[in-house]
């Protein structure tokens, strides 16, 4: 195993800080290469340990950070260690302004219709030099050679964005990422859940004290219970169970 690197539930997550993979992005668009990056939390984390080609994406990315304190604290478990945990709804306005000083133009892809233009707005409101290539909503046949995905990927490919954010929830971005990541001209592509909701304001984020605190996802079942409930009432137990086995497995 990598020592930069972390091993769970048979995803190699990277311990990188925020700054390090801002700066890999940055000498991405510079430099004209390609960087395909992906979040890992419990959800993730469990749907690849189910799906063999979510864990085949995993490992195809580049980078796949840290989202999620469920996830730092699975390493913790299994005796490893991860020097940060951040979520893009963290570091999006970090990776904003580090998109105005390389001069990258952005392409917001995912959401319901109306969302990704609203979560551009409050972006450019905030740094008014950023430059938004296009918005795509996401409700829209992800067929990979049908004609409405065909569309988009030709939209997004004539916009020319040097960064291109994906948001249509987990494990449907990874998905299309999967199947159309070779055909998109971009020097990245980040998968990004909700990061456009919380973005435009539509979706609300807990108080600094729980995001901090292991307690995020508390958090969400208060704030959209009929949205987070099911998934963590599954995806928590289950995650840890899994990531017992693997630490008394491995010894």
């Amino acid at each position: 195993m990598n020592p930069q690197k972390v091993g769970l539930l048979g995803v190699e997550v990277d311990s990188l800080t925020q700054a390090e993979v801002l700066q890999r992005i940055v000498d991405a668009v510079r430099r004209d290469e390609r960087l395909l990056i992906a979040h890992a939390n419990l959800r993730g984390l469990n749907l690849a340990f189910e799906q063999p080609w979510l864990r085949q994406f995993y490992r195809r990315a580049d980078i796949v950070y840290c989202d999620g304190m469920g996830v730092a604290l699975g390493a913790r478990l299994t005796k490893q260690r991860l020097k940060a945990r951040f979520t893009l709804a963290d570091w999006a306005w970090p990776l904003a302004e580090a998109a105005v000083d390389a001069k990258a133009r952005l392409f917001l892809l995912g959401s319901a219709p109306g969302v990704a233009e609203a979560a551009a707005r409050n972006l450019q409101a905030v740094h008014p030099n950023i430059c938004i290539a296009g918005v795509q909503h996401g409700y829209f046949s992800m067929q990979a050679d049908g004609p409405e995905n065909l569309a988009v990927v030709s939209r997004i490919n004539t916009l020319k964005p040097h960064i291109l954010l994906v948001g249509f929830g987990m494990p449907l971005q990874e998905r299309w990422l999967d199947e159309n990541w070779d055909r998109l001209q971009v020097n990245v592509a980040i998968t990004c859940g909700a990061l456009f909701e919380y973005l435009s304001g539509d979706l609300k984020r807990g108080p600094r004290w729980m995001t901090d605190h292991y307690l995020e996802w508390l958090a969400r079942m208060i704030i959209s219970p009929r949205r987070y409930a099911p998934r963590y009432f599954y995806d928590i137990p289950v995650f840890f169970y899994r990531t017992m086995r693997q630490r008394f497995n491995e010894k």
